[in-house]
């Protein structure tokens, strides 16, 4: 049997993970792998989630299973987070996943279940998993138009455009915010013109949210995410807390369902049920109670506001300066783009060939379609990256 494998191609990120590693020069730049980083090229635990460790640590009397769906307090404090009370308690159901890519697994899972014969419409460029996922779970997908690469800012009218190609009953998959791998996000008025096409061409919505405060701020960065889910008939989040809580590696996602008719929601719960059953049975645990800890205590919640909002401004004036030296440097606007994006991604308009040179001359490690991780960046390493930028010609 196992002679009959065939090799399988390498995850792109986690190569470059692994030739940055072999790279033997100083000052090699790492702006590949999507995780935030301080001015020491660290990425540091939250001090809310040390304080909220430590809590768990005393008070925790057991280490035996879950729930299928998971810890409902975990699932509540997800609910008002994200949703703020706009949706009736009554149309949600939810099950706590092993993090955002386990809450897309299962939300592909649940379209092929509910709708087999629907086609899931993703943008172009997305994050590489999506696609990776559907193609083996064999689900029917087309692309939308999504980035201008001239411009190198969102394409809305082409978007729109393009999703008039979709038929009733498929569904829109949109990145919540801080879209992975452009940067470039929809306005508000954007995102509302949207949802009146989804509804109109009665579409399903299916958000990926992992960047929630990654933005413009916790509230401002789910504006769509709210409008949609009160909006449409049907809608579908995957959501993460890898990025916003720095707790990459406690894999701590959940899933949401929303639908029109209230009595869709038992349901629609047991199904979610039934896919962690299949998949995984029980969800981890311990990422799920120090989110539930940080955001059921006040002074817990407002330390990780302030360092999530340290974290989201130190992004934006990396972004600001690092427009302006290029800027500078090149004479010309046209890496203004950089200013306009959000979050920790912009792709920056490279050839393959010139992130190649960028790796090769100037020990600057970036994804071949040129995402760079600005949370990768800080004021030591961010004039070797402008002047390596301008020195191949981008």
């Amino acid at each position: 049997m196992l002679e009959k494998l065939q090799q399988q191609p390498p995850d792109k990120i986690l190569s470059l993970m692994q030739t940055f590693k072999e790279d033997t020069r100083s000052d090699k730049l790492d702006l590949g792998i999507g995780v935030y980083k301080n001015e020491n090229g660290q990425t540091p635990i939250i001090n809310a989630v040390k304080k909220a460790e430590k809590i768990l640590w005393e008070q925790e009397i057991t280490k035996s299973y879950t729930k299928l769906s998971g810890d409902l307090d975990f699932q509540n404090v997800m609910k008002e987070l994200i949703f703020s009370n706009c949706v009736p308690e009554d149309r949600i159901s939810s099950a706590h996943t092993p993090g955002g890519t386990g809450a897309i697994r299962q939300a592909f899972e649940l379209t092929r279940l509910a709708s087999p014969t629907s086609r899931i419409w993703v943008s172009n460029p997305t994050w590489p998993n999506h696609i990776s996922i559907l193609k083996f779970l064999n689900i029917p997908f087309s692309e939308y138009v999504y980035f201008d690469k001239n411009t190198r800012e969102l394409n809305f009218e082409g978007m729109i455009d393009s999703l008039k190609s979709a038929n009733p009953g498929d569904i829109v998959l949109l990145h919540g915010c801080c879209h992975n791998p452009t940067g470039a996000n929809l306005s508000n008025n954007q995102w509302e013109e949207l949802q009146r096409f989804i509804v109109n061409n009665q579409l399903v919505p299916l958000i990926d949210l992992a960047y929630q405060g990654f933005g413009d701020g916790l509230d401002e960065d789910v504006y769509g995410v709210r409008l949609l889910a009160k909006k449409c008939k049907e809608f579908v989040l995957a959501a993460s807390c890898s990025k916003n809580f720095g707790i990459y590696r406690e894999r701590t996602g959940i899933l949401f369902t929303i639908s029109e008719n209230k009595k869709i929601k038992n349901i629609s719960s047991s199904t979610l049920a039934f896919l962690n059953r299949q998949n995984f049975s029980f969800p981890p645990d311990h990422g799920g109670k120090l989110v539930t800890l940080i955001l059921k205590n006040e002074e817990l919640r407002s330390s990780w506001v302030n360092e999530l909002d340290e974290m989201r401004q130190n992004m934006l004036n990396i972004r600001r300066t690092l427009a302006a030296e290029l800027k500078r440097l090149s004479q010309s606007n046209r890496f203004d783009f950089l200013e306009k994006h959000r979050g920790m991604f912009s792709l920056i308009g490279a050839t393959k060939d010139q992130v190649a040179i960028m790796r090769n001359k100037h020990a600057i490690y970036m994804i071949d379609d040129s995402r760079i991780n600005i949370a990768g960046i800080n004021k030591h390493t961010l004039p070797k990256l402008a002047k390596a930028i301008v020195d191949v010609g981008i």
